[in-house]
């Protein structure tokens, strides 16, 4: 399990597939409810436009046995009195919840007076239309002294909408969800309840109810749907991370078992495949074989200064030895100024490759202020054709370092002047330039990055007891970009070699 799941391509595809889980699982559950809400929105306006009707008919004194909303062809609709009696109600309405009343059988208080009047009674009412008109104008006369009369009704009724005027209908509608039976039919019905306040039955509510069997077949098709789809849509959405990510880690495969194979022969030559694409593995390819050449460069550095040094060590040891087994033999032909001079300069070379080791391997100088005019005088101090002419120039960095580096270019410009050696600071801006020119014969412009080469010596007819080994302007350059400067070589005004130093002030 821990190996399925440690590689990328796993990690990626698990990932990509809980991610798709969860904004499925999240995008289903808001459909769903949503689909609920508005079907069971559009069943309460149904329910309710059927409340409103009947109670429209009720304000205009319709009798209960004449209302059109309670036919068998409608939902099941329910007409209460301010007492809670059921005085009207569906035909074939068998059973219901979540109404004012579960009553499905009429109880009427008091007869109706339009349905109770006999034919021979109505006449003389509409001969009397004539005298109620004229008690209707007076009665207008004295609204200001008399109120309209009223049904009764508890606190709560009075808080939640003010009083109704007769033949008025409530605006507010109170929805409700519940299930009714109607011709041993039984189903769910969202309920409208409607309040309306008649002429001669005083404050009546119509609880009319609308089908919920759309909403919850939609909602169940919309389920099976999502259980059906969500599913086969999580699994193809896993198989294509899976080869999609497969095809763009294939170049990492490739890059792994060659690096492998790098480091089993020790080959640096060798590298890695690089993609054609223009993706991160692609740079990720190139920045590993810029790193190979780098190491391969760096690599063959090291075998050829080890070589070199092996080389140069070999001849002051030599002749150091050679002295010495002669002293031993003859101690009359010791040459001791000979031996000490092939001591000091081996104790010099040991000096160079240890700094240059130290150098190559990262060290830091220390941050410590250097008058660069001070250090000047007192390296040509003791040195003879050597002038000083400087301005104080203080830079950071390692005396003992800068020390090594001037009189490394002191020691190079005494061996090729013919008279003197001038050196000079200055500042240049945020620089300090130090200068030592000679009035030698100069380096020529092919050869003036070449002379700071690692063991370079341009005059190959040289002895090694007048030149040096051909480290020293390759070490002061070292020094000098781990100091943060540069240093270059050119020609002196009298003809010479000009070596400058351009450091960063402090």
């Amino acid at each position: 399990m821990n190996r399925l799941f440690g590689s990328v391509r796993s990690r990626a595809t698990l990932g990509a597939t809980l991610v798709v889980a969860v904004a499925l699982f999240v995008t289903g559950a808001a459909v769903l409810q949503a689909l609920r809400s508005n079907l069971t929105a559009e069943a309460g306006t149904q329910a309710e436009g059927t409340a409103r009707a009947v109670a429209s008919e009720l304000a205009a004194r319709t009798p209960y046995d004449q209302l059109s909303g309670l036919g068998s062809k409608s939902g099941p609709v329910q007409v209460v009195d301010e007492d809670g009696n059921l005085v009207a109600a569906s035909e074939d309405l068998q059973r219901i919840s979540g109404t004012v009343t579960d009553r499905v059988e009429p109880r009427r208080s008091s007869p109706s007076p339009s349905a109770s009047a006999s034919p021979s009674q109505s006449a003389p009412a509409r001969e009397d239309d004539e005298d109620e008109d004229d008690e209707d104008e007076d009665d207008e006369d004295d609204d200001e002294d008399t109120e309209t009369p009223r049904s009764q009704s508890t606190p709560e009724d009075e808080e939640s909408e003010p009083s109704l005027a007769p033949g008025e209908t409530g605006r507010q509608t109170t929805f409700s969800s519940g299930a009714a039976t109607m011709d041993d039919d039984t189903a769910d019905y969202r309920f409208a309840a409607v309040d309306v306040q008649t002429h001669d039955r005083g404050l009546l509510t119509v609880s009319a109810g609308a089908p919920l069997a759309a909403e919850h077949s939609a909602v169940r098709t919309a389920l099976t749907v999502m259980l059906i789809g969500f599913p086969l849509l999580a699994a193809l959405v896993a198989g294509m991370t899976w080869v999609v990510t497969g095809r763009a880690l294939r170049p990492v495969a490739g890059i792994r078992e060659e690096m492998a194979a790098i480091t089993a022969s020790e080959d640096l030559k060798r590298r890695v495949p690089e993609p054609g694409t223009h993706d991160e593995i692609a740079r990720l390819a190139r920045t590993t074989n810029e790193t190979l050449a780098a190491l391969e460069t760096s690599v063959e550095r090291q075998r050829r200064f080890v070589a070199d040094a092996s080389h140069e060590l070999r001849s002051p040891i030599a002749s150091l030895r050679t002295q010495l087994e002669v002293a031993a033999a003859h101690p009359e032909l010791l040459d001791l100024d000979g031996a000490v001079e092939d001591t000091v300069r081996l104790q010099h070379l040991a000096a160079d490759l240890l700094l240059l080791a130290r150098l190559d391997a990262g060290e830091r100088p220390v941050d410590a202020r250097v008058d660069l005019a001070a250090l000047a005088r007192e390296e040509a101090a003791g040195r003879t054709g050597v002038t000083v002419d400087a301005e104080s120039a203080e830079v950071a960095g390692s005396r003992g370092q800068l020390a090594r580096l001037l009189g490394n270019l002191l020691d190079n410009g005494r061996r090729h002047a013919r008279e003197t050696v001038s050196v000079s600071v200055r500042r240049e801006g945020d620089r300090a330039v130090l200068a030592v020119a000679d009035d030698g014969d100069g380096v020529t412009e092919a050869d003036r990055e070449r002379i700071f080469e690692r063991f370079v010596r341009l005059d190959a007819a040289r002895s090694r007891d007048d030149g040096g080994a051909g480290l020293g302007l390759a070490l002061a350059r070292d020094v000098a970009i781990r100091h943060g400067g540069t240093l270059t070589a050119g020609a002196a005004p009298s003809g010479g070699a000009l070596f400058e130093l351009r450091l960063p002030l402090a």
